[in-house]
């Protein structure tokens, strides 16, 4: 979501209030891919979205063998999502070697891209859950396991939880992972309701951003179906991991999941001079390990240290 803080501006709702709603039609095409040139791991955003930006189809390293077999000690093989207008290897070059270093099976695909655009996370978030579940059995078929853990990052975490919740992968998902997951959507520093108070505004946000972003607004319908009635389903375990001091998700508390079955951890809760936010989290240190951790009880939680308010932040929205 690197690209909605610009959106987001007096720019956004004077297009806003230019825009019929019938303007407005949901995409019908959205591509997925399942990259495979892998690519070094990362330690930054920044440097992992310009080495995705410069290799089209990149892979983060340890991912996509599907010659991989679970092993007695890990049976779930780990499936990753990655956020908004990204891709697969710019949100996990950090997290997915640690995973595959850990003795997991792990795997990640490109869902939600426009046709003949390079970027992903973009289209249709109904259509891109639907993504996520073919990836899924096909991982399941090749592995011969019984069930997976999902991770998602951002939007990633809200594509996967419609699939686990309303496309029956709860039946084939043991847990689920959100990092600074848009749960409940965001307000944008106070712009979807305006945005939602003119006649046909919330529609036409999909013309102006993408219509995934506009999906991610607090109050969206997508978001209001996938929650309506429990936001968690039984039989999967629900984590989420988030920040106070996440600069897409306001107010950070809709980060959260309150139906049976879910922990929310927030960052600054176990290391409270860790002031990293929501472009930071795969890639800060403190916030890695608690995903790892998340998946594999048994890793060490890294050392708690002080990370600055907006770090990481300011290359990624100049990109």
């Amino acid at each position: 979501m690197r690209r909605t803080l610009v959106a987001c501006g007096g720019v956004l709702i004077a297009a806003l209030l230019a825009i019929p709603a019938a303007a407005h039609a949901v995409g019908a095409a959205s591509l997925s891919e399942v990259p495979a040139s892998v690519g070094p791991p990362q330690s930054t955003h920044l440097d992992a979205a310009n080495y995705a930006d410069a290799h089209p189809g990149s892979a983060p390293a340890g991912t996509n063998d599907f010659s991989c077999r679970p092993s007695a000690a890990h049976p779930n093989p780990v499936i990753l999502a990655h956020g908004s207008d990204a891709n697969a290897y710019s949100d996990w070059s950090e997290i997915a070697p640690r995973l595959k270093d850990r003795g997991y099976c792990v795997f990640a695909l490109n869902y939600g891209g426009k046709p003949g655009a390079r970027s992903f996370g973009t289209e249709d978030m109904y259509l891109s859950a639907g993504q996520v579940s073919e990836f899924t059995h096909r991982v399941l078929e090749a592995t011969g396991a019984a069930k997976v853990d999902l991770v998602g990052y951002s939007q990633g975490a809200t594509v996967t939880r419609y699939f686990v919740n309303r496309l029956g992968g709860s039946a084939v998902v043991d847990r689920w992972i959100g990092v600074a997951s848009p749960s409940y959507g965001g307000v944008f520093y106070g712009l979807v309701p305006l945005v939602q108070s003119v006649p046909g505004g919330a529609d036409a946000a999909g013309l102006v951003t993408t219509t995934a972003v506009a999906q991610q607004m607090q109050g969206s319908d997508f978001l209001n179906e996938l929650n309506a009635g429990s936001d968690t389903v039984p039989g999967v375990q629900y984590v989420t991991i988030g920040t106070r001091f996440d600069e897409m998700i306001q107010p950070f508390s809709n980060v959260a999941l309150h139906g049976p079955g879910a922990e929310n951890i927030l960052v600054q809760d176990r290391c409270p001079q860790d002031m990293t936010g929501h472009m930071n989290m795969v890639y800060d240190p403190f916030a890695v390990s608690l995903v790892v951790g998340a998946v594999d009880p048994s890793s060490p939680v890294a050392p708690c240290q002080s990370v600055p308010l907006g770090t990481g932040m300011a290359g990624m929205i100049g990109r």
